[in-house]
């Protein structure tokens, strides 16, 4: 079991996870987890890569057990920078899924001296063009909408599992065991979790793709979302010397789908960096 410790930033006190190691050769990790989840989607990588590099993974407002102390605005990338700061972490690798690959690569543009390296999971992008939905997809997507006008918690989460867990081609419950029960306990609490205010968006990614300068890898589950491949395929004709990966097999989550693969395309995307 991974011990909470609780770093305070504006308004708030975010928990995290962190795993300090002696090695000063190797870059820190730093995860950030996906909107559908909190910091345990990564406690696979935090095993795995604690025993050679620091770790931290942490809960976003708003996700997991964070603690809201005062409502109104405020910027997950200044979050982000504060607790990196508390870490005592001055640079480091950011491994992002989804949301939380919004957030690397907005860090990345904000402070280019501080992040060695991005490794996008699906990432979501500030700025990008609006997806078109495929029909299955869209289903899905209204299934969610009609669970949350409801305010049916269960529902919501069962349909959140089968678009983001299961994949919107796959039949639900398509994942099970450890890793469906983690899936619905993570995201049951995103659910109920109070809501922290409104977030300050950060400048548009999108069109300052050209601009990143770390070394960049790109990788997604061919059962995801299909706008993802033809996303992920264009950030990486754009990003500089970006690497891609295309996972057969799962979807949105495959940290927490298929550990040991994911762990073996980070540790190769790792043993690449400078």
């Amino acid at each position: 079991m991974n011990a909470l410790q609780w770093i305070p930033v504006a308004g708030a006190h975010l928990p995290c996870v962190l795993r300090r190691h002696p090695n000063p050769s190797k870059s820190p990790l730093v995860f950030l987890h996906a909107g559908v989840t909190d910091h345990r989607l990564w406690l696979a990588q935090l095993q795995a890569f604690g025993a050679e590099r620091t770790v931290l993974a942490y809960d976003r407002r708003g996700y997991g057990v964070a603690e809201i102390e005062t409502v109104g605005p405020f910027s997950h990338l200044h979050d982000l920078w504060a607790v990196m700061d508390a870490a005592g972490l001055q640079h480091a690798v950011l491994v992002g899924c989804s949301l939380g690959g919004r957030l690397a690569l907005e860090a990345a543009l904000d402070r280019p001296t501080r992040v060695t390296g991005l490794f996008l999971v699906a990432p979501a992008v500030n700025g990008a063009p609006v997806p078109e939905l495929t029909e299955a997809e869209q289903r899905l997507d209204e299934a969610i909408d009609a669970a949350e006008l409801s305010c049916d918690f269960d529902k919501t989460n069962a349909a959140l599992a089968a678009l983001w867990l299961d994949g919107p081609t796959s039949p639900a419950g398509r994942v099970d065991g450890e890793a469906r029960t983690l899936f619905l306990d993570m995201d049951d609490l995103m659910l109920r979790a109070p809501k922290p205010g409104p977030a300050i968006e950060a400048p548009p990614s999108w069109p300052q793709l050209e601009r990143v300068q770390v070394p960049t890898h790109l990788l997604w589950g061919d059962l995801d979302l299909a706008y993802f491949s033809e996303r992920c395929e264009q950030m990486a004709a754009r990003i500089p010397c970006a690497q891609r990966t295309l996972m057969p097999g799962v979807a949105h989550l495959p940290s927490l789908e298929a550990p040991e693969a994911f762990n073996a395309a980070l540790a190769d995307f790792l043993a690449g960096l400078p």
